[in-house]
């Protein structure tokens, strides 16, 4: 980018210590004139917290990626088309969030040096000098004290991103050309902000800018309170046609996006000084219940409410039909229905539009899948859906809730990436995120970026499947001889807690009531304990030991390929003695790997997933794994049963143990999320708290890599493999992108066994297997 490169950092002089306590925005703004349209405009911007531009009015970008104290970034922009002939303006608002963890969203870093990023230049054909728009001290700014934002929980809070908000006289259409900046404070450049501690060092966007595109709600879907009938609010809503409000009146009206959705909220108002309006973004309808709530169909309007986050907005009253107020939150909200509640006081309120945006990570999902089952194809919508939600400038577990990119979520999350798009990018990412958010003894923050402490001490040994899976599909060693050092750290964290009998001892407990949380999964006899087996009340957790030996065996592979064959003997070593650790204390009189050490109090109990990890470990023999996981199979009531977020490993043991048939009765869960309305994969079965959790999108990998079977059989796929697995299925046929290229596979289970056709790339170094 042809850019100054000196720092240009600049912040508000209005700025008190009460504002630094508090998650605030500020704008700033200058007006640039041009003698004819550039030829190319080019802009680099960045800001401690967050950025959103506009040139001209119109929005063109939000950001930074997320960082952290040891990596800042910026973004390049192209804005030659917002700009014009004449009089225009750059406008940015910044927000701020204090420098205490807990007082602003987890997940965005921030330093001691709030301010705003932004270097660039217009250029023309011929001989014209070009025009310089960086941030100085030309650019006017104002401190917008009129919002707020509060904890959505009283808790835990990791998103801060809700508004109490108000029109802002002194700010009223500040994006235009026209707006008289003249009473606003100039912004106060920083000087030299040069060095290698954040902000400063600004390194480029890792991944690629998110999507914006226009949407309409999909329509109205209830109508609790308004003197206009539907059609008025279905045109509204649809073709903003403006709707107007008398005084002193309440209106309720519930919009539905359709499906769950991502999107930058915009409601345009004229009039109605006075008027409080609200906005509740909800993912589906609840039932009350003596206990609380209860979720069945999401569309339940006769016994549900809608439940979720709000945003208020008190109306200035200075819009106009030709130059509306317009209130948009600051930040992309998730939603399938948003319900609009307008208390208009003294004077009259008119509706004039109300629409969102539609942002997130622009996957390309190119990989096709059709199976002799119709339910599967709704549930690949379902899936594709919620990976989508859940990917942004990181992937994240959960739009609504949390927004936290989580080592044990991503690590699914990734996989199902490579398998419908071969895209590496922001996979990338989150391996170096994670790389960065180790901590001293070894172990990795398991969700990162993030301003606090919070660590699942088995989530870290999923940052090395994770890695072993891009060696996979990329293959490339610079990357692993990088992050292996990281995971060394990871398995001797693990190694140096080793009981006498070889187990990994007991190094967490129950969230909040020890220092970490040994979560496995939301296992419905699990619930009390948040997720952990009752074993790690009293001793050791036997998953805890078996997630190491997986690491252990996975590093092996990845220290191999490098040729560090003594680090990969040595975790090979230490892999053994686990395996006979685990078979000789924690199996019982039936074989069955129990939750703990069998002598330890509640360390008997067994679920499916020992017997999952044992098969996928080697630490069952494949008759011990084939009969112990039928046996959970069969039986669901008796054992702790895999939920969403385990099913990609559960279908993993099924598969090598020849019983992938039975995939059959697990795709229930997600029949029966379709049967109650969802449009995106749920959290867990017995705990739907999100409505949209990224790790539930098994069927993006299953379909193409397992039923259709086309996956790498070396490292960065120089061998193809093709090994369809049937199942219960008759037939399936599609087309698969990976990294050399598409591969089309089509089978038919005939008289005399599975009749298979497929073509590869043709690519002489790319080596083809069928099995």
């Amino acid at each position: 980018m042809d850019c100054m490169e000196r720092a240009n950092w600049v912040w508000t002089p209005d700025w008190t210590a009460e504002d630094d306590a508090a998650a605030r925005i500020v704008l700033f703004r200058r007006n640039v004139t041009l003698s004819r349209n550039p030829s190319r405009a080019a802009l680099r911007v960045s800001a401690d917290t967050r950025y959103k531009l506009y040139v001209n009015g119109k929005f063109v970008q939000a950001g930074p990626s997320k960082g952290d104290r040891q990596v800042w970034f910026a973004d390049d922009l192209d804005i030659t088309g917002y700009l014009r002939r004449g009089e225009n303006a750059l406008a940015v608002e910044v927000l701020r969030y204090p420098l205490y963890g807990h007082s602003g969203a987890h997940s965005l870093f921030r330093t001691e040096t709030p301010g705003l990023y932004l270097c660039g230049r217009a250029f023309f054909d011929g001989a014209e000098s070009p025009v310089e728009f960086s941030s100085n001290g030309a650019w006017r700014c104002h401190v917008n004290r009129a919002t707020a934002f509060y904890a959505e929980e009283e808790r835990f809070a990791p998103l801060t991103i809700h508004e109490h908000a108000a029109g802002d006289p002194d700010a009223f259409r500040w994006k235009a050309p026209d707006f008289d900046d003249s009473a606003w404070e100039y912004a106060k450049p920083y000087g030299d902000l040069s060095g290698a501690v954040s902000p400063a060092g600004l390194s480029p966007r890792p991944a690629p800018l998110p999507y914006h595109v226009p949407r309409t709600f999909a329509g109205v879907f209830d109508i609790p309170r308004s003197e206009h009938p539907a059609e008025t609010w279905t045109r509204f809503v649809k073709n903003a046609l403006p709707v107007a409000l008398p005084a002193h009146t309440e209106t309720v009206v519930v919009f539905d996006a359709g499906e769950e959705m991502n999107g930058y909220l915009s409601l345009a108002v004229c009039g109605g000084a006075g008027a409080n309006i609200e906005l509740l973004e909800a993912e589906c309808y609840e039932i009350p219940t003596e206990n609380g709530f209860t979720k069945q169909n999401r569309l339940d309007k006769a016994r549900g409410v809608l439940r979720g986050y709000r945003d208020t907005y008190g109306v200035l009253g200075t819009g106009t039909p030709d130059a509306p107020e317009v209130y948009e939150p600051y930040f992309y909200r998730t939603f399938r229905f948003v319900r609009l509640t307008v208390r208009t006081g003294d004077a009259p309120l008119t509706l004039q539009s109300f629409a969102y945006a539609e942002t997130g990570y622009p996957l390309d999902a190119a990989t096709q899948v059709s199976t002799s089952d119709a339910s599967l194809s709704a549930i690949w919508d379902i899936s594709l859906r919620t990976l989508k939600r859940c990917m942004h400038e990181t992937y994240i577990d959960c739009p609504f809730y949390e927004r936290l990119q989580y080592v044990m979520d991503t690590r699914s999350q990734i996989l199902y990436t490579y398998a419908v798009s071969a895209d590496e990018r922001l996979a990338r990412k989150a391996i170096d995120d994670f790389a960065r958010a180790q901590r001293a003894d070894g172990l990795l923050n398991c969700s990162y970026p993030n301003m606090n402490p919070n660590v699942i001490p088995g989530f870290s040994l999923y940052y090395v499947l994770m890695v072993h899976d891009h060696m996979m599909y990329f293959g490339d060693k610079t990357l692993v001889r990088r992050t292996l050092p990281t995971i060394d750290r990871v398995l001797n964290f693990f190694d140096a807690r080793l009981t006498p009998e070889g187990l990994v001892g007991q190094i967490g407990g129950v969230n909040g009531q020890a220092p970490f949380w040994s979560f496995i999964d939301w296992a419905e006899p699990w619930m009390e304990t948040e997720g952990m087996p009752t074993a790690g009340l009293t001793g050791p957790v036997t998953m805890e030991s078996l997630l190491y030996l997986l690491g252990l065996q996975k590093a092996a592979e990845l220290a191999d390929y490098v040729e560090w064959h003594c680090v990969a003997e040595e975790y090979r070593r230490r892999a053994d003695t686990i395996r006979l650790a685990v078979r000789g204390r924690c199996r019982n009189e039936s074989g069955m790997i129990t939750d703990g050490v069998l002598s330890a109090p509640n360390g008997g109990s067994v679920s499916q997933h020992g017997q999952v990890f044992g098969i996928l470990t080697g630490v069952l023999t494949p008759e011990e794994g084939r009969r112990n996981l039928l046996e959970t199979v069969q039986n669901p009531a008796r054992y702790a049963q895999c939920t969403v977020a385990m099913c990609f490993y559960l279908f993993r043991a099924l598969e090598k143990t020849g019983l992938y048939e039975y995939t059959n009765q697990y795709w229930d869960i997600w029949r029966k999320m379709l049967d109650n309305g969802c449009t995106t994969c749920v959290e867990a079965e017995h705990y739907a708290r999100s409505e949209c959790h990224a790790w539930g999108a098994l069927a993006l990998y299953e379909l193409p890599t397992v039923i259709l079977g086309v996956r790498p059989a070396a490292p960065g796929y120089a061998k193809i493999q093709v090994r369809p697995v049937p199942g219960y299925l008759d037939s399936a046929s599609g087309t698969v992108r990976t990294p050399k290229g598409d591969v089309c596979v089509s089978w038919r289970k005939g008289a005399d066994g599975l009749e298979v056709s497929y073509s590869c790339p043709d690519n002489p170094a790319l080596e083809k297997i069928m099995s």
